[in-house]
């Protein structure tokens, strides 16, 4: 009886514990986002990483594809603030402190959020990082804004792209790419 017991009592915890594989638990990881035909995400979270001199600079974002869709003036509106990538808002991570259009920004975890227009662009730090898109951003919480001109390029970037250039040890410069659009601003070391 008491082996009857004890073997029901493990196939209970064994139907009740979320499936494994490898010793890893990856339902803790499943994001809300739509798949194409179940495979991998349309917008998965990635990174962009550089050393700009010994100051290590990261960028977390949803990389929505273009998938034949009209992007800016379109799937991203213009002159409305946006998360910069799909899902959860972007964010950007100063290792040490930097310097943005004159503006100093602590070492940290910070919102990168941007306003396109057709012409420009407003690029925006905000000390809000952690939310689903842009549904609870608050314009007092900015740090910096930069007024940036927006470059058009001849070929198209299927995937919205950051990159994290160093252009000299004390200064780097920080790209965005989609669709036929480019926008940069530069980061110098404090």
């Amino acid at each position: 009886m008491q082996n009857l017991l004890i073997i029901c009592s493990l196939s209970l915890l064994l139907a009740c514990t979320p499936s494994k594989k490898n010793g890893h638990d990856h339902e803790a990881h499943s994001t809300p986002e739509a798949t194409d035909s179940g495979n991998k995400p349309l917008s998965p979270r990635t990174t962009a990483m550089a050393n700009v001199g010994e100051n290590h600079i990261h960028i977390d974002y949803g990389s929505p594809s273009k998938r034949g869709r009209m992007i800016f003036g379109g799937l991203v509106g213009f002159d409305q603030v946006w998360a910069t990538g799909a899902h959860k808002a972007t964010f950007i991570n100063f290792g040490k402190d930097v310097i943005v259009n004159g503006e100093p920004i602590e070492a940290g975890k910070y919102g990168l959020f941007t306003i396109p227009g057709e012409k420009e662009w407003t690029i925006i730090i905000s000390r809000d990082w952690d939310m689903h898109l842009a549904d609870d951003y608050d314009q007092a919480n900015d740090i910096v804004r930069i007024i940036v001109p927006v470059q058009k390029m001849d070929e198209t970037v299927e995937s919205l792209t950051f990159e994290i250039t160093e252009t000299d040890p004390s200064q780097g410069v920080i790209t965005l790419s989609w669709d036929q659009t480019r926008v940069s601003f530069t980061v110098r070391n404090k």
